[in-house]
């Protein structure tokens, strides 16, 4: 790739200019990455749909980072999981993860939900800047999660340390990438000690129960559920609250829009998910088989990365795709991925990004940036689009 890769680039406007220009170059396209790795880059919608239901298209652990330098043990521990396996040991993990992971038990999170999100806003300071990351849109999301599985509170902090390496290991070095992955199964594996000894109603409890006939979760299957739930489950939500506070501030119309009218609050977190979602990418597979797509074909044997973030934003599938619209009736984005992967946290990521918007724009009508001409810093990530820190004012 000749022009800054988005993944590198921490403006926002330099990130969004390097994607425009990945895409004008074309829907499919052969390119090394910043981690030196050879990828086929899919960029346009209809193409990104293809590869994502293509039976070819295949997830492999060879796309995990620092594959030379991660010992098989760990590997199994963290990537057993739905995200890292194709049919039919997919649908046997996804069923088996279903089974506990029901949408009655994430619609009964609702009043816990409003709850933690009216407690953490009590708290915002008046009259200074607020990091709205570490105030709200984390600690939310991290005490859902943790609460859902029956993570200690003395626990959270680092597994949202561990997480955030593993998550974007390809700009860590092998050592650290491997020391805080080796961390943090050793604390999933000694936490699902615990609950073995003495269950309680919480998820990581079903799913050591759950059972399908005779079938149960192996023990690396039960340690990369939980991280994936660990890291899918409050990492990605950070950012779509982040960004969607972010963004409403930047399109003041649009944010009194939707002050006028709460009932857009749903359609906005959509919008969010299309216009700047939390993932960039999904997660890389590999060709089992020669791939036609866009016009080109991808050998057998080839990483391919799915962008959604460039899908989202293609004008052949979105009209004024470059526009945010939180009255856009097109719902159709793939902010949650597309398939058999398709993520299974959605409807929760949908929930406590509605509750958390809805009560921080109405509790706080004077809401906005504490320095609105220096946009903040993204964090350099294949997966994840996101901040560290949003400074904002809310008296």
């Amino acid at each position: 790739m000749n022009s800054p890769s988005p993944f590198t680039e921490t403006a926002l406007a330099a990130r969004t200019a390097a994607f425009e220009d990945l895409a004008a170059a074309g829907p499919v396209q052969r390119v090394t990455l910043f981690t030196g790795v050879p990828v086929w880059l899919v960029t346009g919608y209809a193409e990104v749909r293809q590869v994502l239901t293509d039976p070819d298209v295949r997830k492999s652990l060879t796309e995990s980072p620092h594959r030379d330098h991660v010992p098989e043990w760990l590997l199994k521990a963290m990537n057993t999981h739905m995200l890292a396996v194709n049919p039919p040991h997919h649908t046997r993990l996804r069923k088996l993860v279903s089974a506990a992971f029901t949408r009655r038990r994430v619609e009964g999170l609702a009043p816990r939900i409003d709850e933690i999100s009216r407690t953490l806003l009590d708290a915002l300071p008046a009259g200074a800047p607020v990091d709205l990351v570490a105030s709200y849109s984390y600690p939310l999301p991290i005490t859902v999660i943790s609460e859902l599985l029956g993570v200690p509170v003395n626990l959270r902090d680092d597994f949202r340390r561990y997480t955030q390496i593993a998550l974007s290991g390809p700009v860590h070095t092998p050592e650290k990438y491997v020391t805080a992955a080796s961390d943090m199964v050793a604390l999933i594996r000694s936490l699902i000690e615990r609950k073995r000894a003495a269950p309680t109603d919480d998820l990581l409890s079903g799913l050591i129960e759950v059972h399908d006939g005779g079938d149960t979760l192996s023990e690396d299957e039960l340690t990369s559920m939980v991280f994936l739930l660990v890291a899918a489950g409050h990492e990605t939500t950070v950012n779509l609250i982040t960004t969607a506070t972010y963004t409403l501030l930047k399109f003041p119309d649009q944010l009194a829009k939707l002050r006028a009218d709460l009932t857009l609050v749903p359609r906005a977190v959509e919008e969010v998910l299309r216009y700047d979602g939390p993932a960039m990418v999904t997660v890389p597979a590999q060709t089992a088989g020669d791939v036609h797509v866009g016009g080109t074909t991808i050998p057998a044997g080839q990483i391919v990365v799915p962008v959604v973030w460039t899908a989202n934003h293609d004008p052949a599938r979105f009209e004024g795709a470059t526009d945010f619209d939180i009255t856009r009736a097109d719902t159709s984005h793939l902010g949650f991925g597309h398939g058999i992967h398709h993520c299974l946290g959605a409807p929760l990521a949908r929930l406590e990004a509605q509750v958390a918007l809805g009560h921080l724009v109405t509790r706080f009508p004077a809401l906005r940036l504490a320095d609105p001409d220096n946009d903040p810093e993204r964090s350099v990530s294949l997966l994840l689009n996101g901040m560290s820190q949003l400074m904002v004012r809310i008296d």
